[in-house]
């Protein structure tokens, strides 16, 4: 991956690149996670896998192959992405535009190296789940190392998060809030959630209450910080959008609260379940189904207008399928692999968990057919975006603000 000029053309947003990757790499773990058993543990391991190709049917063996080769060819451009990200930030660091971007309300837009390294962690966990003999035998002291990572990321979101905060409110009329229509000062939110939900993890894997304790608290404060801050930054952008119309360049931000809501909800489901298994604290299935429900619903409202939006200002006409180049476009991967996410896990969690449909029966199918179109075409989305972007020199970027 090269661009021409990076220390001149780079934005911090194509670390989004590395994020979208690492979604992808997600979907093809939901197959395994709920189309494969594994007795014993919550999550599908290497072990399971093995069971699967000896004694699974001819279509479960190849939806195991596909979602395998799936994780490692999207947790590899995952990888690559975010080393080639942070190789080019830390040139861009050196350049007059970087300077400029510290000072402008685009500073924000520096959250996505951590987000994208957040995403990093749980796709490489993923790997090591379905690639490595033996390694369940090990998480309980893979879990405190994982806490410790995913509060350094946090610690780095949060110092970002200061620089930015303590300019605007200390110096006054540095924001321009004529440049705040869209949501893409919600980015910080974004990767506050992410930090949450691998914090998250233990909580729904461990079976070492003091880790189950730990996992609880640290995420339940970067979830609540996420959702704090996605409603401050959501209220005072839409106010800017009502009044300026919005930014045409940051457009698919419109969308990032469809992600947003995948990984917090996600981040809840673990934090259920930890309760449940460690301190004997109980929810139903019909409960489940419903929360997932109303997040669903959330999404798919806030998916509509993005897309009315986009439609009116023919954003996909210039931007995905012409010739002018925006590392925002990458935002676009986003909520379609967050849709896809989401509806297996109200599939599998919500309706097949409450008795609502059979699961692998014919509804249950129509469902997760839209999950797997989601998948698809977010695949040819990101092949797509890459191709334009890195396979010919870079034209003049426009940063989202």
């Amino acid at each position: 991956m090269t661009t021409e000029k990076p220390a001149e053309t780079y934005s911090p947003l194509y670390f989004l690149a590395s994020l979208g990757a690492g979604g992808l790499a997600v979907t093809f773990f939901m197959y395994l996670m709920f189309w494969v058993p594994h007795p014993g543990q919550p999550v599908p391991v290497f072990e399971d896998l093995q069971t699967v190709f000896a004694t699974g049917s001819v279509a479960l063996k190849s939806a195991a192959l596909l979602a395998m080769i799936g994780i490692a060819v999207f947790a590899f451009l995952n990888v690559r992405s975010l080393l080639w990200n942070l190789s080019a930030l830390s040139r861009f660091r050196r350049s007059p535009s970087y300077q400029a971007l510290r000072s402008s309300n685009a500073e924000t837009t520096l959250l996505a190296a951590p987000l994208a390294s957040a995403m990093t962690i749980n796709a490489m966990f993923i790997v090591g789940l379905v690639f490595v003999p033996g390694l369940w035998g090990l998480v309980e002291y893979l879990f405190p190392l994982a806490l410790v990572a995913f509060l350094g990321l946090g610690i780095w979101a949060f110092r970002l998060i200061g620089d930015f905060l303590g300019r605007v409110l200390t110096e006054g009329g540095v924001f321009d809030m004529t440049a705040h229509n869209s949501f893409a000062q919600l980015l910080p939110a974004f990767a506050l959630s992410m930090v949450g939900v691998g914090l998250a993890a233990p909580a729904a894997m461990s079976t070492n209450s003091l880790t189950v304790g730990a996992s609880l608290i640290l995420s339940t404060f970067f979830g609540i910080a996420a959702i704090t801050y996605t409603v401050v930054a959501s209220v005072t952008a839409f106010s800017s959008m009502l009044r300026f119309g919005t930014a045409r360049e940051a457009g698919p931000t419109l969308m990032v609260i469809v992600p947003i809501l995948t990984v917090l909800g996600i981040l809840f489901l673990r934090q259920n379940h930890g309760l449940h298994a460690a301190f004997d604290t109980h929810g139903t299935a019909a409960e489940t189904m419903v929360f997932l429900a109303r997040l669903l619903t959330v999404q798919i409202l806030f998916l509509m207008l993005g897309l009315l939006v986009l439609r009116r200002q023919h954003y996909f006409r210039d931007f995905v399928f012409g010739s002018k180049l925006s590392p925002g476009s990458y935002a676009l991967v986003c909520p379609g692999v967050a849709l896809s996410v989401m509806l297996h896990f109200f599939t599998n969690k919500g309706l097949v968990g409450a008795g609502l449909i059979e699961k692998f029966g014919p509804a249950y199918w129509s469902v997760t057919a839209i999950a797997l179109l989601f998948q698809v075409s977010m695949i040819a989305l990101v092949l797509r975006l890459n191709r334009q972007h890195f396979r010919r020199p870079a034209e003049t970027l426009v940063p989202a603000q």
